[in-house]
């Protein structure tokens, strides 16, 4: 994935922050945007952070179009009201099925995420390129319009990654039944002579040591979470919005379920012993799904 950095303006506003010592607000359907966080507070340190997962209904995959744009207008008005002064949307899916809709709406600096298309092609000697992504994402135009600008001379071999996701959600990283997965995606890619593969979901980086064990060093991995940290840190920038003061080092970290995971994942793959509150965040199409659960 790469920064998207289209800002355009917002025709219908609501109110923003616009004090620099307010909360970055990070959100992901599950657990995969703690990949992005990762990267931010290494290229931001001095910024406070917020992060909330939508776990409770991820993956966001499989979802039907509607579904995604309610789940994710919902939750970037819910960070808004906690007082976020910009959005990172941090979840592919997402991006390319929602975020265009979320910038029609909301009156505050939004960055997405997509697939490392222009990157895999610059830098793939075989000219034959994987991409691991979620079934929304392949199918979006956003990510045809990519492959139409950037792919070039290059053949890109596309690969849903029915399974990934909810992998990483259970902190599955390593087990032989996730090992058998990653490599039937993977050995294809390889077979027909892919030198680079785009991970097209922010919750794939965390399969890192997986993907190697499986390629060694034939493959090139294209994840560009700090390209979107470099994107964020532009943004603030140029909005003046940038915290030069130190900030709490703990995100806070919220979860629309139990949190148990995303408090696991932190701790084994970002070394922080968070505690993750649990938030209800409505919307038109879960609403009455999640007050029958109570």
């Amino acid at each position: 994935m790469s920064a998207e950095s289209d800002l355009p303006p917002n025709p219908n506003p609501t109110a923003r922050s616009a004090d620099p010592s307010a909360s970055v607000g990070i959100f992901d359907s599950g657990l995969g945007g703690l990949s992005v966080l990762r990267a931010v507070r290494a290229v931001l340190p001095h910024e406070r952070l917020i992060y909330i997962a939508d776990s409770l209904h991820a993956p966001y995959g499989k979802k039907d179009d509607d579904f995604i744009d309610d789940r994710t207008t919902a939750i970037c008005r819910w960070l808004v009201a906690q007082g976020a002064k910009v959005l990172v949307v941090a979840c592919n899916t997402a991006t390319a099925q929602s975020i265009a809709l979320v910038r029609e709406t909301l009156a505050i600096p939004i960055v997405g995420v997509e697939p490392g298309v222009k990157p895999a092609a610059a830098v793939s000697k075989s000219r034959v390129v994987g991409v691991l992504a979620t079934q929304v994402t392949l199918r979006s135009a956003r990510f045809w319009s990519l492959l139409e600008r950037y792919a070039g001379d290059c053949r890109f071999m596309l690969q849903t990654g029915h399974g990934l996701v909810q992998a990483v959600e259970r902190c599955d990283t390593s087990s032989p039944e996730l090992m058998a997965l990653l490599e039937s995606y993977l050995v294809p890619m390889l077979d027909a002579g892919a030198d680079t593969l785009v991970l097209g979901c922010t919750h794939y980086p965390f399969l890192d040591r997986a993907i190697r064990d499986i390629a060694g060093e034939r493959l090139q991995i294209v994840d560009t979470s700090v390209a979107i940290a470099r994107q964020l840190d532009r943004l603030l920038d140029a909005d003046r919005l940038k915290n030069d003061a130190p900030a709490d080092p703990m995100p806070r970290f919220c979860s629309t379920a139990d949190g148990k995971s995303q408090r696991q994942l932190a701790a084994s793959l970002l070394h922080l012993d968070a505690t993750v509150e649990h938030v209800h965040i409505p919307s038109r199409r879960t609403s009455v799904a999640e007050s029958d659960l109570a």
